[in-house]
């Protein structure tokens, strides 16, 4: 079934005319703009925790003083991917990213798989986060000498605030999200400042433009990092029913997004490795990760500054946490739209023009999860974030690879659209560099999952059987709305 308008005035109305239920229609509503949109994604990639938590793992397992590159190279990598996304967005009018990109140039099988395995990895990066959050609250509380519940017991109490904000208009959320990203980029962009500033001892890092120390150690592991910082830039279309003139604010989302990302994660390490020293910060990072970034800060903006930090990791991860939920419900409001999931997934609150079911939904089975791993006794940080985000990275790579592919496919088809480099050349890249991406991150996966080879193999049948689910999909639902050549608007 298509989406329909909304009625141009007043409230929606029943078939009999009646005043409607709390949530009856079935359209979403809004007017975000590219910052908006831009606040949307860029805070679901969570800048400080990828700059507090994965900078120093990447320099340490990684290529050291060379891991700024990392970066680089991720963001030529997913530009090539967003020339052919942004390309065939005109041509994909339903919100849904990946899942309705992937039907549309590849058939409805193999999208109603990318669908599925859509939700399997949005969850499971915003399990891993929760279970982040929780833990990083505690450990906040601790580091003022004051007593703390279990980690869980705050990871549900942010799944409830998160809950209430994804029930409501998408405004809200992109407001609370706008507040708390720049604060969280603000900090570090003063720390970044002062570094440069200042330099560091042995002056300022030429690490980077060394080829030698870029491709040394093990690049391959630090592109893997790296990449996965950039997870939820690619999230813009999901919100294509609530922007303003969504055919020019989508693409310029899109890339700005990505080119905020990709120079701020750059700068940012770069000035995490001079502030240590090219021959020095590898042995710092061994010695303790996760208290590397809050040590620079003390040391270069003072103990005031680490605090503002540690407080707003917490908000860092909130925000993270936030962004993929109003992914994920839009995810099911648009399944449920289309008859893949239940039609109930698929109505707007009347008031709100949220999808207010779907994102009921996502609150109860992020509480669920979460629940299962406190009962199971696991780690929050050493075992549900890092198996949860390897399994999230994994699958947020072959979505991708999956999208080039079908944006190749589908303008070698239709032949709508002919330029060579936004329909050929840049995806066909895309999908090379993605290739080879995937093939570390599979051959890594069991150091993505703790270094259990059972979780690696487990987590990997459990992404082939997600995506292999859609076709079992489309054969149980023959009539659920299917995105082919035949829904292709002009």
């Amino acid at each position: 079934m298509a989406i329909s308008d909304p009625p141009a005035t007043g409230a929606p109305t029943s078939s009999t005319g009646s005043k409607p239920s709390a949530v009856t229609t079935r359209s979403l509503t809004g007017s975000l703009g590219v910052g908006a949109i831009i606040f949307m994604v860029v805070a679901a990639a969570a800048p400080l925790t990828v700059i507090a938590g994965a900078v120093p793992i990447g320099v340490l397992v990684g290529n050291g003083a060379g891991y700024p590159a990392s970066f680089v190279v991720s963001a030529v990598i997913l530009l090539f991917f967003a020339v052919g996304f942004v390309a065939m967005t005109p041509h994909v009018p339903q919100a849904g990213a990946f899942y309705s990109y992937i039907s549309r140039g590849l058939g409805r099988p193999l999208g109603l798989g990318g669908a599925m395995l859509a939700l399997l990895t949005y969850v499971t990066i915003q399990g891993a986060v929760l279970g982040y959050v929780g833990q990083a609250i505690a450990d906040l509380l601790g580091r003022y000498g004051l007593t703390s519940p279990p980690w869980w017991v705050w990871t549900l109490a942010v799944v409830a605030g998160i809950g209430v904000l994804g029930y409501r208009h998408i405004d809200l959320s992109s407001k609370v999200l706008g507040l708390l990203l720049v604060a969280e980029v603000a900090i570090v962009v003063v720390l970044d400042v002062a570094v440069v500033g200042q330099g560091g001892p042995e002056g300022y890092s030429t690490g980077v433009f060394s080829l030698s120390t870029v491709t040394s150690g093990s690049p391959a592991l630090g592109l893997m990092f790296a990449i996965a910082g950039f997870i939820g830039f690619e999230a813009t279309a999901v919100f294509r029913d609530e922007a303003r003139e969504p055919e020019r604010t989508i693409p310029r989302a899109t890339y700005l997004a990505l080119a905020i990302i990709g120079v701020f994660y750059a700068v940012s390490s770069w000035a995490i490795v001079t502030a240590w020293g090219d021959g020095a910060v590898v042995e710092r990072a061994a010695a303790d990760p996760g208290s590397m970034v809050v040590e620079t800060t003390e040391v270069y903006l003072g103990t005031l500054a680490a605090d503002v930090l540690n407080v707003l990791l917490v908000t860092s991860l909130f925000a993270c946490a936030l962004s993929f939920h109003n992914v994920l419900s839009r995810y099911y409001f648009n399944l449920g739209n289309t008859g893949v999931l239940p039609d109930r997934l698929g109505s707007a609150h009347a008031t709100h023009a949220s999808p207010a079911t779907a994102s009921l939904t996502q609150t109860v089975i992020s509480a669920a999860l979460m629940v299962v791993c406190a009962l199971a006794g696991l780690d929050p940080v050493l075992e549900v974030f890092t198996w949860l985000s390897g399994i999230a990275t994994v699958g947020i790579v072959a979505l991708m690879l999956l999208t080039c592919a079908a944006v190749l496919v589908f303008f070698r088809r239709t032949r709508v659209d002919t330029r060579p480099w936004q329909t050929l050349i840049a995806p066909g890249l895309g999908f090379l560099g993605l290739a080879a991406v995937l093939v570390v991150l599979v051959q890594n996966l069991p150091l993505l999952m703790g270094e259990s080879t059972t979780l690696g193999v487990g987590a990997g049948v459990l992404l082939l059987a997600t995506l292999a689910a859609g076709a079992v999909i489309a054969r149980a639902r023959p009539h659920a709305a299917a995105l082919t050549d035949t829904d292709l608007s002009s």
